[in-house]
């Protein structure tokens, strides 16, 4: 027995790629028997006609039709699916419900589409088979669904070859029928056979009582899974290489497909083959996975065999664990499906799905992670290497408001669980270093050789075009016509020697010939101008000592048309740490070929950032049209990479016309590990400190945390709080080419970097109590850059610039005076550096501690302003620091105006803070202004007084942006000597800009406080004596 089906087609489905289309087919199922149609290539109402036929062995099952829609590299999309059950066709008149349209559903309630469409297929039950094909082993997975919406390759037929009822009933040479006991009625098998059978055959029927063919129907209905587990073992007896290579019979050739927009978690290359690499990671016969689960705390690890399914046309294995429970996520059971996607010996693709159903909203999406592995860069062993990428992307099954929230915790969990991973290969295999890899520039680029093109070519190649040639057979025309023509007579207002057109063809005429002469002149000038100009930087070799960075320019592709011509005339210019090398021209052509090598004079400082334009040339003094444009970034590039790489250019003409760049790049340190100690060196003069090298697990740490090449190195880092929202306590990271933020609170990762180069402006805003009493440091990125850091920024201003907030340093000078040397140094043209030095010479270089004091308060350099001994005593005296009426009453005296306060707070042992805020009465500073200070409190280290340290930041008044004031207050108790108090007062000035008046405003300030002082304490003996 078995059941017909017949697809026939289907109409309105619905779209579900880009290009308004389906790729659909059908998948089939009844039991666990499975076959698959195929697949109809950008069709709506697609029309299958493809028969298939099933072994009936319960009755109580159901025909699953279902329709989906290919995915060359993902998961294939339903579309929708139609279920029939077997007792409806056994219902049905002549066992069959012929041919019918049914209505596809959707595949729950909470679907997005709910017309699915109509599919039209024929069902019925027979007996006998027309077709019967053997079935060959072939390994066919016994779960309807997997753990990954991608489907599973269904088989064309399931049949059993040997197991048909009719093969075991014996049919008799005995005319005369059966008599039959009615006491003893017929059993099950024997009704189903006569009901399948017909009156015709009623009488060959068996009696119930031959135990012979008795057993041969119920073994015949007892093997519906023979061929599979033929199948299965055939799989099983097979090893990883020999599946591979069956599966790479069938797919040779392919591109791999693009990493997944989620990100890429690794990006190494590894000395080692790819064939090898891959059997590292994906042979059953590998512990790597098993190790990976011991350092994660992963349980529960299983692994299913590798299968070969639907022909050889898909690999797979399903693997499933429970990771360990973390502080916010408990233990959690994964499902993940490893298939290959691409393997043909030299590179090989496996993408897998994880399917993690506990985990909140867990039935709402599945993480997909893209192995790939690819030929890596050339070593000087000459020995195979690997590029190793995985990337990843969350696919949502259904729509949820939670979706941000699952990427980033998606995100970080991948980002921690990879970082285990690399690290466990690291150990494995080794990694490739940039001293391994055959990046001899003299032998790596000894073939170059750049086209030596002739003036006569370089002239055919001009003067070769329909413009030239039109030109000089019309100029011919005309020269022959003035020899035939006959002088007219003068006429009009025409006299001897001016010849006027005589109507109006004749205008048009000459004012045709008179703008093809002028393109032709046009073109003799860029031609004479070419001469001069293809000659390049090409050649020159680099000077001096440091980073020498080499281009090889190869080639272009696909460049954009500009000229008349429909050609241009390219050339490129490459910019590195404000120097530029500018290639040749290549003259009409979409197709350069350059070969040209260009190095740069060796640089002090690391570079960052490569910048590659591409114009064409149209001239001396006409305007240039860019062609396109691309970056190169060195801190998130591989070197190795770099070595050789095709560029794709960015710009509107550029991406239409998919236009790159074919170079070659190489980086290296011609000073050796001293580069590292002279670059400080370098800084300290800078930043006037002292600036110790890290140890190279400091620097190794740094690196990792950042991902940043091994080259880069730390030169300073400071606690601090980044403001956004919510304060953010982290450490900021200074090395020679970017500043970066990094933070882990209570397994919460917040990191981001950006560029030196990027940085547009750095403004220093005072103290308020906003924040804390603490000047903050805004430093604002140049239009478009950082986008990469965008989550730290706490503003994006009206022109398009992210703005990071950074305050609460330990020492705010240190840090604002590192920064801004660093800053300066990278970004700062040579004519303004030399305008800073000029300013700078201007001042006294200020004096630095290597001790971070209160608020950087040792950052200023301090004089003596008032020094006196008032004879009250010393809780006396200190009642003008007590927050309580006299406070009050002497500022107010001494010109402060709405004088606010908040009280003493403890921040450590015998350390009290508070802040105040006033404004300047008009008799104190004609221009009025502001004041918030910051006052911290001590007793000495003798018990004998108290310390009252001071940073008041000025507002409006004229340059109080440029300075922070520092003031020390120690008061010391003369008893039992006298009954009185000594009281001395210092004053510092922590300038945060440059100015070339900053004498003249540290001499009128200096003045000013000091009359102050003698006016404050002054009052206090005028408010306390006559009490006494």
């Amino acid at each position: 027995m078995k059941l017909v089906v017949h697809v026939n087609e289907a109409r309105d489905l619905p779209a579900m790629d880009l290009n308004g289309s389906s790729d659909p087919y059908v998948k089939l199922q009844l039991g666990r028997q499975r076959a698959k149609t195929k697949v109809v290539k950008k069709n709506l109402n697609p029309s299958w006609n493809e028969e298939f036929s099933f072994r009936v062995g319960d009755l109580k099952e159901e025909l699953t039709v279902c329709v989906l829609d290919e995915d060359k590299y993902f998961t294939d999309d339903f579309l929708g699916q139609v279920k029939v059950p077997l007792s409806k066709v056994l219902d049905a008149e002549k066992l069959s419900l012929g041919t019918q349209w049914y209505q596809l559903q959707p595949k729950n309630k909470k679907a997005k589409i709910k017309e699915c469409g109509e599919i039209c297929i024929t069902i019925f039950l027979s007996q006998h088979s027309s077709e019967e094909t053997p079935v060959v082993p072939q390994c066919v997975s016994n779960d309807l669904l997997s753990s990954s919406d991608k489907s599973i390759e269904l088989t064309r037929e399931v049949m059993s070859n040997g197991d048909r009822e009719a093969s075991s009933v014996r049919r008799t040479d005995d005319p005369e029928p059966a008599k039959e006991d009615k006491s003893n009625g017929p059993s099950v098998v024997t009704r189903l056979y006569k009901l399948f059978a017909g009156k015709d055959v009623e009488d060959e029927l068996p009696s119930s009582t031959d135990p012979d063919s008795l057993e041969d129907i119920r073994e015949a209905s007892t093997k519906p899974e023979a061929s599979e587990n033929l199948a299965d073992d055939a799989c099983l007896n097979m090893s990883f290489d020999e599946l591979l290579r069956t599966y790479e019979s069938q797919h040779q050739g392919g591109e791999m497909p693009a990493n997944l927009p989620g990100g890429v978690l690794i990006d190494q290359s590894y000395a080692v083959a790819p064939a090898e690499l891959n059997a590292l990671i994906f042979s059953p016969s590998s512990n790597f996975w098993q190790s990976l689960a011991e350092i994660q705390g992963t349980t529960g690890f299983q692994s299913e065999p590798w299968r070969l399914e639907n022909d050889g046309e898909s690999l797979k294995r399903v693997v499933t664990y429970t990771k360990a429970a973390t502080k916010l996520v408990k233990a959690v059971k994964a499902t993940e499906e490893q298939t290959y996607l691409k393997a043909d010996g030299k590179m090989y693709s496996v993408l897998a799905s994880v399917s993690t159903p506990d985990v909140p909203y867990g039935s709402y999406f599945r993480t997909e992670i893209l192995f790939c592995i690819m030929p890596g860069p050339e070593l000087l062993s000459e020995e195979q290497s690997s590029r190793f990428v995985i990337s990843w992307r969350t696919n949502f099954l259904q729509s949820t408001m939670m979706k941000g929230m699952i990427e980033n915790g998606t995100r970080q969990g991948l980002k921690d669980s990879y970082a285990q991973f690399a690290d466990l290969l690291s150990q494995k295999v080794k990694l490739v270093d940039s001293n391994d890899i055959s990046s001899n520039k003299e032998e790596v680029l000894a073939y170059l050789q750049p086209e030596q093109e002739s003036d006569l070519k370089l002239a055919v190649r001009f003067f070769g075009n329909f413009t030239v040639i039109s030109s000089f057979l019309v100029a011919m025309y005309v020269l022959i016509h003035i020899l035939l023509a006959n002088p007219n007579l003068i006429q009009g207002l025409e006299f001897s020697g001016l010849d006027l057109p005589d109507s109006i063809g004749e205008v048009v005429v000459c004012g045709v010939i008179i703008l093809q002469g002028q393109r032709v002149l046009n073109l003799v000038a860029r031609y004479l101008q070419a001469r001069k100009q293809r000659g390049s930087d090409h050649g020159i070799k680099a000077q001096g000592d440091g980073w020498l960075l080499t281009i090889a320019l190869i080639e272009g592709a696909n460049l954009a048309a500009v000229d008349s011509t429909g050609y241009s005339d390219p050339y490129v210019v490459f910019s590195c740490n404000g120097k530029s090398k500018t290639s040749s021209i290549k003259f009409q052509t979409l197709e350069p070929q350059w070969n040209e090598i260009f190095e740069f004079d060796a640089m002090d400082d690391p570079p960052s950032v490569l910048d590659v334009e591409v114009y064409d040339f149209d001239g001396p003094f006409d305007e240039v049209t860019s062609l396109g444009h691309a970056e190169v970034n060195f801190l998130r590039s591989d070197l190795s990479e770099l070595a050789d790489i095709w560029i794709p250019l960015q710009g509107k003409l550029a991406q239409a016309f998919q236009s790159k760049l074919h170079l070659r790049i190489f980086l290296n340190n011609t000073k050796g590990p001293n580069v590292v100690k002279e670059y400080l060196d370098k800084m300290e003069k800078e930043v006037g400190q002292k600036i110790n090298v890290r140890s190279p697990q400091t620097n190794s740490a740094f690196q990792k945390i950042f991902n940043l090449p091994p080259e880069e190195f730390l030169i300073n880092d400071f606690t601090c709080h980044l403001k956004r929202r919510l304060l953010t306590q982290g450490r900021l990271f200074l090395s020679p080419r970017i500043i970066g933020f990094y933070t882990n609170l209570f397994g919460h990762k917040t990191k981001f970097f950006f560029l030196w180069e990027d940085i547009d402006d750095i403004q220093v805003v005072p103290p308020s109590l906003a924040s804390m009493g603490s000047p903050c440091l805004i430093i604002i990125l140049r239009r478009g850059k950082g986008t990469d850091a965008k989550h730290g920024a706490k503003t994006l201003d009206e022109d398009g610039k992210l703005r990071f907030h950074f305050q609460s340093f330990v020492s705010f000078n240190v840090a604002n005076r590192t920064i801004m040397a660093l800053w300066k140094s990278r970004s700062l043209s040579p004519e303004q550096k030399v305008q800073l030095v000029e300013e700078d010479s201007e001042t006294d270089t200020l004096e630095r501690e290597d001790s971070g004091a209160f608020l950087g308060i040792e950052d200023a350099k301090f004089s003596e302003v008032f020094s006196s001994a008032i004879p009250v005593n010393i809780n006396s005296l200190m009642e003008v620091f007590g927050e309580g009426p006299l406070e009050q009453t002497v500022m107010e005296k001494v010109g402060c105006v709405d004088y606010s306060i908040q009280p003493w707070e403890s921040v450590k042992p015998d350390v009290y803070q508070r802040q105040i805020h006033y404004k300047f009465d008009k008799s104190l500073s004609s221009y009025g202004g502001e004041v918030t200070s910051t006052q911290q409190k001590s007793p000495l280290p003798d018990r004998n007084g108290w310390l009252i340290e001071e940073v008041m930041a000025l507002q409006g008044v004229p340059f109080g942006d440029y300075f922070n004031l520092h003031l020390r207050y120690q008061i010391e108790d003369l008893a039992p000597k006298l009954r009185a108090s000594n009281v001395q007062v210092s004053l510092g000035i922590a300038w945060l800009k440059s100015t070339k008046h900053q004498k003249r405003v540290t001499k009128n300030v200096m003045s000013n406080s000091k009359a102050r002082l003698e006016q404050m304490f002054g009052e206090v003996e005028k408010q306390l004596l006559p009490t006494k």
